[in-house]
C-alpha cells in the first residue's frame, strides 16, 4: 500500500488534533460525563473510525479495507479488556469520579505514543527479519493463555505494583488528593499527590498492553499505515466508552475467553504467514514452507463471530447471567468498601445504588451456582458482611456458608 508523506501528515494531524479537542473541550473541566454524553460521543468516535475504513477502501481496495477493519476491532476489543484492569486500578486509588476523564486521557495519550513507538520498531523488524512473525506468534499464544486464566498484568488488584512501592519510599506522597493537581505541599513539603502515582500505574499497565496487542494487529496486516490507524483509532474515544459501559463491564465475563480464542487465531495466522516467508537455515533448509495462509475475509469473519458469540454468551447464558450477578456483586462490594471519607457524594451514592440492585438479584442465582461460581466464598461473604454494617441489607444475597467439617 503506497502511503505519500502528504497522507501520512494529514492523518497524524487528525489524530492529534481529535486528542486536542477531547483535551480541551471534556477532560480540561473536570466533570463526570453523562449517559448522553457518553453515548454520542463513543458514537462518533466509532463512527470517524469506521469511516475512515470505508476511506481505505476507496484509495486501495476492500482487502486492505478488510485488514484495517479486522485490526480495528481486535484493537478494539483489547481496549475494552483494559478497561478492566483500569476501572480496579482508579477504584483502588479512589480516584474522584469527576478527575477520571483526565486520567484516562493520559492513559490514552501515553498508549499511543507507546504504541507508535512499537508499531515503528516493530515494522522495521519485519523488514529486516522475516523470523519475527515466529517470535509474535508465540508472544501471542503466551498471552492467550495468560488471558484465558485471567493473568492480565497488572494482577494486583490494590494498584500496589512494585514500581509504586518503589516510588511511595524514594519520593514523598500525600494521603489524600488536591483537585487534580501531580504535587501538593504537606507540612511546608512538595510531595506527590495520589493522582500522579495512579497516572503512573496506569502508563504501566498501557505499556505492558502495547507488548501484547501490537504482535496481534501485526497478525492481520502488516502494512504500516494501517496498523498504525488501526491501533489509533481503537484508542480514541477509549474513555467515552468506559464512561457508557461502566456498568456493563461487569456482564462481559466470558470476554477474556473471546479475546484468547482471538489471539490463538491470530498466532496460528502468524505461524503460517512465517511459514510460508520462512528463511531459518534450520526449518525446510531455509526454503519457505508451502502452506495454506489464512485470508483477509476469513480473519474478519472469526473476530466478529467470535465476540458476537462472547457477547451474547455474557449476557443471555444461564451461567453467564449468574456470574454477572456474582461478579458485579464482588466488584461493586470492594469499591463501595474502598471509597474514602472524602469521595464525591454523587459518586458513592452511584456505586451505593447500583451495588443494591446486585444484592436484589443475588436471591435468583440458584445455590447450586453460587457454589460453583463464587471462587473464595470467605471472602465473598466477608464483602457481605461489612457492606452490610454500612446499613445496604445483604441477608438475602448471601450464599449457602462454607462447610467446616463439624456436625
Amino acid at each position: 500500500m503506497e502511503v505519500s508523506p502528504l497522507l501520512w501528515t494529514l492523518t497524524v494531524a487528525l489524530i492529534v488534533g481529535m486528542l486536542a479537542f477531547d483535551f480541551f473541550f471534556h477532560a480540561r473541566t473536570p466533570h463526570v460525563p453523562g449517559l448522553r454524553e457518553s453515548a454520542v460521543w463513543s458514537a462518533a468516535y466509532v463512527g470517524i473510525a469506521l469511516v475512515f475504513g470505508l476511506f481505505v477502501w476507496a484509495v486501495a481496495g476492500g482487502d486492505f479495507a478488510g485488514q484495517y477493519y479486522a485490526g480495528y476491532l481486535t484493537e478494539k476489543a483489547l481496549s475494552v479488556d483494559n478497561l478492566f484492569v483500569f476501572l480496579i486500578i482508579m477504584a483502588s486509588f479512589a480516584v474522584p469520579r469527576q478527575y477520571q476523564e483526565e486520567v484516562l486521557l493520559f492513559g490514552i495519550a501515553f498508549s499511543l505514543v507507546a504504541r507508535t513507538g512499537l508499531i515503528l520498531v516493530g515494522a522495521g523488524l519485519i523488514d529486516a527479519f522475516a523470523w519475527i512473525f515466529y517470535l509474535f506468534g508465540a508472544i501471542l499464544l503466551v498471552t492467550a493463555g495468560s488471558t484465558l486464566k485471567g493473568a492480565i498484568a497488572p494482577a494486583e488488584d490494590e494498584g500496589d505494583s512494585a514500581v509504586i512501592r518503589l516510588v511511595r519510599r524514594i519520593f514523598r506522597t500525600s494521603a489524600g488528593y488536591d483537585g487534580n493537581k501531580l504535587f501538593t505541599r504537606v507540612d511546608g513539603h512538595r510531595v506527590m499527590t495520589p493522582m500522579l502515582l495512579v497516572m503512573i500505574a496506569i502508563g504501566g499497565t498501557d505499556l505492558l498492553f502495547a507488548l501484547d496487542s501490537i504482535p496481534a494487529i501485526f497478525g492481520l496486516t502488516q502494512e504500516t499505515y494501517l496498523v498504525f490507524t488501526a491501533v489509533a483509532f481503537s484508542l480514541l474515544g477509549l474513555k467515552q466508552l468506559y464512561f457508557l459501559i461502566d456498568g456493563l463491564l461487569d456482564r462481559l465475563i466470558y470476554l477474556s475467553y473471546g479475546l484468547s480464542a482471538i489471539l490463538a487465531f491470530i498466532a496460528v495466522k502468524l505461524g503460517l504467514h512465517a511459514l510460508h516467508e520462512n528463511n531459518l537455515p534450520f526449518v525446510n533448509d531455509g526454503e519457505p514452507v508451502h502452506v495454506v495462509e489464512v485470508t483477509t475475509q476469513l480473519s474478519l469473519g472469526v473476530i466478529v463471530g467470535v465476540l458476537v458469540v462472547t457477547v451474547l454468551a455474557s449476557l443471555l447464558s444461564r451461567r453467564g447471567r449468574a456470574m454477572a450477578v456474582i461478579a458485579a456483586t464482588e466488584s461493586l462490594s470492594e469499591r463501595y468498601l474502598a471509597l474514602g471519607e472524602d469521595a464525591d457524594a454523587a459518586h458513592r451514592q452511584a456505586i451505593r445504588q447500583r451495588l443494591a440492585r446486585q444484592l436484589e438479584r443475588m436471591p435468583t442465582v440458584p445455590d447450586d451456582l453460587k457454589e460453583d461460581l463464587i471462587a473464595d466464598k470467605r471472602h465473598f461473604l466477608d464483602l457481605l458482611d461489612r457492606v452490610h454494617d454500612t446499613g445496604l441489607d445483604t441477608s438475602r444475597a448471601l450464599p449457602p456458608r462454607p462447610r467446616t467439617g463439624h456436625p
